[in-house]
């Protein structure tokens, strides 16, 4: 059997430092020269608080979208150029480089003259774009993401992160919670339209810019605040926690274990003559022509509408579970592995299926229930994706035969009832929900309230922590 060829090996101390300063024009450093570099550390959170972000709509003048444009580019551009200097550097020379080696190639390419331009955008902001690229390897080196790609112009979201040192806020005394936003290199507040107000007396922590293909722009603001929980939830007369058993679904976008069906808005199809109209007048336009960005604008609008009509929807739809429920019981859906593509015979079949699962965004429901149980003092129990909440009678727990999808209604060869497909898993969900939420009450020490999430795959590490 041939020996398998070796690896070869990271190259590292002086070795490492001089093919940086040579083949790859890292400047050393320079300040703090006698001091052993420390891993960064990130804003601690105060106890007690959570972070949250505030998103408003805002209108710039000319001259502050052609600033914004500007730093859109920039920011791309750094990305893409760091990018392809640590791929460089590995490749070539298997030198590892950093967020730190970055941030003086940086300093390198604001100073040369083909890139001076890179001195009309915030050096803050630039870094932020440096900060990103590296969670996106922290990411990948974690196998919970690919390689970072390329951004493009066309492609990729335009957005630029401020931290506080790149924005100056003067909150207005007559209305607090609003106030005056100027961002760096910028003389003129913007023109920002509070739809709800921030918490009183509070400095931003960071502001993230954003242009969506419909042109709209937003500035999402984080801030740290003390959110109340909740009052708790009990059924009548006892001290039992109320529990409901959800069913994500396409017939009914959501099935709670009394019965209740939440229709599927099935926004895609309402508007799918409408934008077949649209996509037919963009492809009959001219490319690079004025009426073709016209048409452009206009599905982009038309699918801007869509997203804003599914996320207001299931924003109310999770604020109201949550509100209601003290113990929200969901299966652990794989929606990535869901939406893998078909090939061959029925691949059409498939892509409507595909199609329908995006349009009913189960992925935001259940990212929107996570977060809001942690906020509100409610726990998500996340039963595991193999539990056979449809074919199990909720009745005598007997297992049946595996059901079509097309079967709607089965009746149990056991005890002879008739369950309603989508009810008869809410039920059975509730019901082994509660059986793993008390599984872990019993193991929690006195005074101590059960963790918001509690997920059936991790239950032995989260009886171990309690």
């Amino acid at each position: 059997m041939a020996d398998s060829p070796e690896k070869p090996m990271r190259v590292a101390g002086a070795d490492a430092e001089r093919v940086k300063r040579e083949a790859l024009g890292i400047s050393g450093r320079r300040k703090h020269h006698g001091r052993a570099a420390e891993p960064l550390k990130g804003r601690a959170k105060q106890p007690g608080t959570q972070q949250r972000v505030y998103r408003y709509r805002f209108y710039p003048t000319p001259e502050q979208a052609a600033q914004l444009e500007r730093t859109f580019g920039a920011c791309r551009w750094v990305y893409n150029e760091a990018l392809a200097l640590r791929t460089v550097a590995w490749e070539k020379h298997r030198v590892s480089v950093g967020f730190a080696e970055t941030c003086r190639a940086l300093t390198g390419w604001r100073r040369a003259v083909e890139t001076s331009w890179l001195q009309d955008v915030s050096s803050t902001v630039l870094q932020q774009a440096l900060r990103h690229l590296d969670g996106a390897f922290a990411r990948f080196f974690k196998n919970s993401a690919k390689h970072p790609k390329q951004k493009t112009k066309r492609r990729s979201r335009n957005s630029a992160t401020y931290v506080r040192t790149g924005f100056r806020w003067i909150e207005d005394t007559e209305r607090p919670g609003t106030g005056v936003i100027t961002l760096a290199k910028q003389t003129v507040p913007l023109d920002v339209r509070w739809s709800r107000p921030l918490p009183g007396g509070e400095v931003p922590l960071k502001l993230t810019v954003t242009r969506d293909r419909a042109g709209r722009y937003f500035v999402a603001v984080l801030t740290e605040e003390r959110i109340v929980p909740l009052p708790p939830v009990f059924l009548p007369g006892g001290r039992e926690p109320k529990a409901v058993g959800l069913d994500l679904g396409l017939a009914s976008l959501v099935t709670l274990d009394d019965g209740t069906k939440l229709d599927h808005p099935r926004l895609l199809k309402k508007y799918a003559t409408e934008l077949a109209h649209h996509q037919k007048e963009l492809h009959r336009r001219k490319k690079g022509s004025r009426n073709r960005n016209k048409a452009r604008l206009k599905i982009a609008r038309l699918y801007a509408l869509i997203s804003d009509v599914r996320r207001d929807m299931l924003d109310q739809l999770t604020t109201r579970l949550v509100r209601e429920n003290q113990v929200l019981v969901v299966e652990d859906l794989p929606v990535a592995n869901l939406l893998r593509p078909a090939v061959g015979k029925g691949r059409q079949r498939k892509a409507r299926l595909n199609q329908a699962i995006k349009d009913a965004a189960w992925g935001e429901l259940l990212r929107q229930l996570r977060y809001k149980c942690a906020w509100y003092g409610r726990t998500l129990v996340i039963v595991d994706r193999f539990f056979p909440s449809t074919r199990r009678c909720s009745s005598c727990h007997t297992k049946g035969p595996r059901l079509d999808v097309s079967v709607r209604e089965w009746t149990c060869t056991n005890c002879g009832a008739v369950h309603d497909r989508d009810r008869n898993a809410a039920v059975n969900l509730r019901d082994e929900g509660m059986r793993l939420y008390w599984l872990v009450a019993a193991a929690l020490p006195p005074g101590r309230v059960a963790p918001p999430v509690i997920k059936a795959s991790e239950l032995p590490e989260i009886l171990l922590t309690s």
